[in-house]
């Protein structure tokens, strides 16, 4: 009997928290810690524009190690972009496969060139028996 396929989107977080890059590191930490997450999607300025990200070890390698002031840093001083996005039909063991080969922990979900979810890899392991 063959094990039923889980594809990303049925265990993407669906709430997807977004910022302007313009926005500094330290309103960026507040909206984290707010809401319990580990990244914040970086909006698009324009439809030509794609997005970006800031994640926990953006806000501590670039603004707290250094020790810079995280209320004067803009989130698009220290953010990554282009980022990888997840398709929402994608089997998780490959997602798996593909945020280990890129060294990335969490994604965007992509679904018809619209975010729709995130995805951590902590949450694809720990959430599910691939074990």
């Amino acid at each position: 009997m063959s094990t039923p396929i889980v594809r990303v989107r049925d265990v993407m977080r669906k709430e997807v928290l977004s910022i302007d890059g313009m926005s500094s590191a330290k309103k960026a930490a507040d909206m984290m810690r707010d809401a319990r997450v580990s990244e914040l999607l970086v909006a698009r300025r324009h439809d030509d524009d794609v997005w970006g990200m800031v994640t926990i070890t953006d806000l501590v390698k670039k603004v707290i190690v250094p020790g810079r002031d995280g209320a004067t840093v803009d989130v698009y001083e220290i953010m990554t972009k282009p980022i990888i996005t997840v398709p929402a039909n994608m089997d998780i063991r490959y997602a798996v496969r593909l945020m280990n080969r890129t060294r990335i922990r969490s994604a965007p979900v992509e679904d018809m060139g619209e975010v729709v979810g995130m995805v951590t890899l902590s949450s694809l392991v720990l959430d599910n028996s691939l074990l």
